[in-house]
């Protein structure tokens, strides 16, 4: 057992956790929440600003419907009640991130409420109550220059508008307790599945590398049997690792805190992805330093109910469900499946299958040489430059005789270069297979006569030799040859069946 997995049943033994997650969606939307600019990742800064989003007087929002039926639909989705009448709030406070001074977003009579996500850990089915489903705008985006980046530090701020107004979709969990050592896991299975299910939604491209699925971590521990204790919310964890990792750290802390007699201080905290610890970041606020009133420029919203059945009849399979059933008809054993959940290739193994591919093959090339492939990199299996089609394509040339698996390879390197397709990088580097019987039938001979002794020891029974002609053939055709055709043409040309 690691010092980590030590420590950690030691924290449980003696108190247990509870946690609670905050997870932050940007909503792809072409146009953001109250005005018609575009939600572009990646424009110059502040090109993608008006006055309506820069907060400029006079300037009066607008809702944008689309955004209000994606949030519906992930309300549904996660099994809530979807409220008959709600309206937007303004959330008051003092930050140049906020042009405005505040943030519209909803409070006390949100769009979505009582949900629940079921997610499995280590076969255990752990259900996760949801609190609420709201709705609001997202903030700009400050850049603290000098020092290690926080405002505290800078020598000076950069703020960009152009996030600020993008709609963005805030799912907060109830408190979950009971999990023990196994919270930081269930976090991190909880975001991982949500994620799953806000994709196969189509309203979120959820990359959290990106900043559009950020999720605050709430800890907390008591000893048990009595009350829950203080919570910390360690705020934006950007990674799957990292929330799982920010669950951790926490409990670490906060019982070496209380283990000195020390006291827990609510409050948020800053996760650092180098040491994987946090730190502190400001006293927690609470509802009443944000002065919510309702929004007086916007109307309530109230939902058709017959609005709502219709969404909720064109939701698509949950992922869980869809895993389920590519798991058998794949022929997977459950442990098989989830490396694929794990690397994040189900989509990229079902494309795969659906272009020729076998399930097998598919997973071979995804969660081999593509996943080490995007690992190395730092990217997305779905950034590596192969489509499900070319692995499928590379597939069928070693299916078909026309490579070998370590030709393969090589080709799928030209392919992850931009060279082409498969079958057109094997063409330009002339990788194909050397299929033909006569050249093959004298590069064996040539082989036989080089090593007459080894050659002898084959006819004399010792097969196993064969092994240093079969290499030489290979040696002599550039590794183009099939080593299993090229075998079989010396035991035969040495008369040993």
């Amino acid at each position: 057992m690691s010092l980590g997995a030590t420590l950690m049943t030691t924290v449980t033994t003696e108190y247990e956790p509870v946690i609670g997650l905050e997870t932050h969606v940007e909503l792809g939307t072409r146009t953001k929440m109250f005005c018609g600019c575009p939600t572009e990742f990646g424009a110059e800064p502040n090109t993608q600003v008006c006055p309506v989003c820069l907060g400029l007087p006079g300037s009066l929002p607008v809702a944008n419907r689309a955004a209000i039926e994606a949030t519906i639909q992930i309300g549904l989705a996660l099994n809530c009640t979807i409220a008959t009448w709600s309206r937007f709030a303004r959330k008051n406070y003092f930050y140049p991130d906020m042009p405005k001074n505040f943030q519209i977003s909803q409070y006390d009579e949100p769009l979505c409420t009582d949900g629940y996500l079921d997610v499995e850990v280590d076969g255990q089915l752990v259900r996760v109550g949801i609190e609420r489903v709201h709705l609001e705008e997202d903030t700009g985006k400050s850049l603290h220059i000098g020092g290690t980046g926080r405002i505290h530090g800078a020598t000076e701020s950069l703020v960009d508008y152009n996030r600020a107004g993008i709609p963005l979709v805030e799912i907060v969990t109830k408190p979950v307790p009971g999990t023990g050592a196994l919270a930081p896991t269930v976090a991190r299975a909880y975001v991982t599945e949500l994620r799953d299910l806000i994709r196969t939604l189509g309203v979120s491209d959820v990359r959290m590398e990106q900043g559009s699925l950020r999720c605050d971590v709430n800890v907390s521990l008591n000893r048990p049997g009595e009350d829950w204790g203080t919570r910390t919310e360690t705020k934006n964890v950007n990674s799957l690792r990292s929330v799982e990792r920010a669950v951790r750290s926490e409990m670490l802390r906060q019982a070496a805190v209380l283990d000195a007699g020390g006291r827990i201080v609510q409050e948020t905290r800053h996760f650092h992805e180098e040491t994987g610890d946090t730190t502190s970041g400001r006293s927690k606020e609470t509802a009443t330093d944000y002065r919510y009133f309702p929004e007086p420029d916007l109307v309530p919203l109230a939902p058709d109910p017959a609005w709502v059945q219709e969404l909720r009849a064109g939701l698509p399979e949950p992922p869980r469900e869809h895993r389920r059933r590519l798991r058998e008809a794949w022929g997977l054993s459950e442990v098989d499946m989830q490396a694929v959940v794990n690397a994040g290739a189900v989509g990229l193994v079902e494309a795969t299958v659906a272009a020729g591919g076998s399930p097998e093959s598919a997973r071979k090339w995804w969660l081999g040489e593509l996943s080490r492939y995007a690992n190395e990199r730092g990217i997305e299996l779905t950034e590596v430059g192969a489509t499900p089609a070319d692995v499928a394509e590379l597939q069928s040339l070693v299916d078909g005789g026309k490579l070998t698996d370590k030709l393969a390879r090589t080709v799928l390197e030209g392919v992850l270069a931009g060279e082409g397709s498969p079958a057109t990088v094997m063409s330009a580097r002339g990788l194909a297979v050397v299929s033909d019987t006569g050249a093959l039938t004298a590069a064996v001979d040539e082989a036989i006569a080089a090593q007459p002794e080894i050659a002898q020891k084959v006819r004399d029974g010792k097969v196993a030799a064969a092994g240093v002609l079969v290499g030489a053939v290979m040696k002599a055709t550039g590794g183009k040859a099939d080593a299993k055709a090229v075998r079989e043409l010396v035991l035969s040309r040495l008369g040993v069946s």
